[in-house]
């Protein structure tokens, strides 16, 4: 009996922007009308923000941030990935300045929801009092992401720092992420009616301008990250003298995996027998890499500094320089924890630009092309942790300078090149 083929939810989040795309431009007085399926797509992706942040979070500082226990290693691996993030960050949001892929749409007179057209500009004062929340239930209330990721990492840093008591909180945490992650799954099942919606409301009102627009965003984003590993990744790897070509040898086979799935979760049993092979420590291992793909989201922080921008572009709202670094700071701290969340970056995306009164409509438009760029960002978190655990192990100077390859090769690279040129 032959296996019935099944479109899966990316083909059909394709198909469902393909139609939007031919209703908006053959049918715009429709069009405009669907608006009000991508608003009530957007609300439903709301209400997963604030549990599923407080939920990940929590467990995973509390869950790895006892101090006691990780040490100098741990902090040392914090530094680093904090360091690398906030270069992702700066670069993201150069590239999206530069390449303003978000001008043009106008997604300010698409039919957005009410009370999303206008950015909220703050003085310095207002940005710096704004951060420490005054009542957590009013801030999530108020959807403001950064008031809630505050007080739940000072919440989770505290709840480390208790014995015994901690773990029915930290199970209460990770039953009710369990939980959002299937309360995701049942509304991304929507999504291929929100996002054909909201790509046929842009089209009606805008034209196939929007097609344009959303190429440019991916080779924006794809430029970013090219130049991250050649500029950044490369040189700090030189810098703690990282054998780059075994390395590359290395992280060849889980990158491809990452890339291929869009799931670092599929690449990480290779990924950590491979560095264990290249000569980390299986101690080093097994603490870096999976703490990184809470905090290491290399990637993901490139995506979400350019999603970001370029939503304020389509609605037309100037931006300054601080505003920015809010926002992209704000995302970083938003997608602590939240790797193994389902769309993690749609949800991170859509609290913190609601938080900051940009247009969460973006969202349903960036969701028709996040899965090209999501191969993308899964790679380089994959990578990015990858070289952590080396650039940890060099810096606790407890690199094992092994001589055969990674992966059961017979040789490394260098022993390779020397084979060859003898023979020659």
């Amino acid at each position: 009996m032959k296996k019935r083929w099944k479109l899966s939810q990316t083909h059909l989040i394709f198909i469902g922007m393909l139609a939007g795309l031919i209703v908006g431009f053959v049918f715009p007085a429709v069009g405009t009308k669907m608006e009000v399926l991508s608003t009530m797509f957007i609300r439903l992706v709301k209400t997963i923000i604030i549990p599923i942040i407080f939920s990940t979070l929590v467990v995973g500082i509390a869950s790895h941030a006892d101090l006691k226990a990780v040490g100098r290693m741990g902090v040392k691996a914090i530094v680093y990935f904090e360091i690398i993030t906030t270069i992702a960050l700066f670069l993201g949001l150069i590239v999206v300045n530069v390449t303003k892929p978000g001008v043009g749409i106008n997604l300010g007179d698409a039919g957005l929801p009410a009370g999303l057209g206008q950015a909220k500009h703050m003085s310095i004062k207002e940005i710096v009092i704004n951060i420490v929340p005054e009542n957590f239930f009013d801030a999530a209330s108020r959807g403001d992401v950064l008031e809630v990721v505050v007080f739940t990492i000072l919440f989770a840093i505290a709840l480390s720092l208790i014995n015994e008591k901690k773990k029915p909180i930290i199970e209460f945490c990770e039953a009710l992420a369990e939980t959002m992650f299937k309360y995701t799954n049942i509304i991304m099942r929507f999504a291929p009616v929100g996002v054909g919606a909201a790509i046929a409301a842009v089209v009606a009102s805008k034209g196939m301008t929007v097609l344009m627009n959303l190429c440019l965003l991916i080779v924006s984003f794809y430029g970013a990250i090219v130049v991250f590993m050649l500029a950044v990744l490369l040189p700090v790897a030189i810098l703690f003298k990282v054998p780059v070509r075994r390395f590359i040898a290395a992280v060849k086979e889980p990158a491809i995996i990452a890339f291929s799935t869009s799931s670092s979760e599929a690449a990480l049993p290779k990924a950590m027998e491979n560095m264990e092979a290249l000569g980390v420590p299986r101690r080093v291992v097994s603490f870096v890499i999976p703490t990184g793909y809470s905090f290491n989201l290399d990637g993901t922080t490139i995506y979400l500094s350019l999603a970001s921008i370029f939503a304020a572009q389509a609605a037309g709202i100037e931006l300054g320089f601080s505003e920015q670094l809010l926002i992209g700071f704000t995302l970083i701290f938003a997608s602590k924890g939240a790797a193994g969340v389902p769309r993690a970056s749609l949800v991170v995306l859509a609290g913190t630009l609601a938080s900051f009164g940009l247009p969460v409509q973006a969202v349903a438009v960036i969701l028709g092309v996040d899965t090209v760029m999501d191969m993308g960002r899964t790679a380089v978190n994959v990578t990015g942790n990858c070289l952590a655990t080396v650039i940890v192990a060099k810096w606790e100077k407890v690199f094992d300078k092994k001589e055969e390859a990674p992966g059961g090769e017979e040789g490394s690279l260098d022993d390779g090149k020397r084979l060859s040129e003898a023979s020659l």
